[in-house]
């Protein structure tokens, strides 16, 4: 399985699977076009924390290319912390979905 791993403007590392990039397909088979803008939205874009569910982190960043219909690709990232072989908790952040909305500035 294909895997894309970015580091955010925070200095966070984030990974990107085909897996989830196929589910965002399946729903918006016209976001596939964009597929480094959505790279982008994570690497450089703005982030807002989710007010319900504090480890989820809803990532945005604004393409002329999308307009008229939508200024904006979204993501949602989740951010955990997992216990790896040795028994040391090692981060695992990873693209939970991602869309396209008409955002005003």
């Amino acid at each position: 399985m294909d895997k894309w791993i970015v580091r955010d403007r925070y200095g966070n590392e984030i990974y990107f699977t085909e897996e989830r990039w196929q589910h965002i397909l399946a729903s918006r088979p016209e976001l596939e076009p964009y597929f480094d803008q959505f790279l982008e939205t994570v690497r450089t874009g703005r982030r807002q924390q989710d007010s319900l569910v504090p480890n989820e982190y809803r990532y945005y960043k604004s393409f002329d290319e999308l307009l008229p219909e939508n200024s904006h690709l979204i993501m949602i990232v989740v951010f955990k912390k997992q216990l790896d072989d040795k028994g040391e908790y090692i981060t695992n952040n990873f693209v939970v979905t991602g869309w396209a909305n008409y955002l005003w500035s």
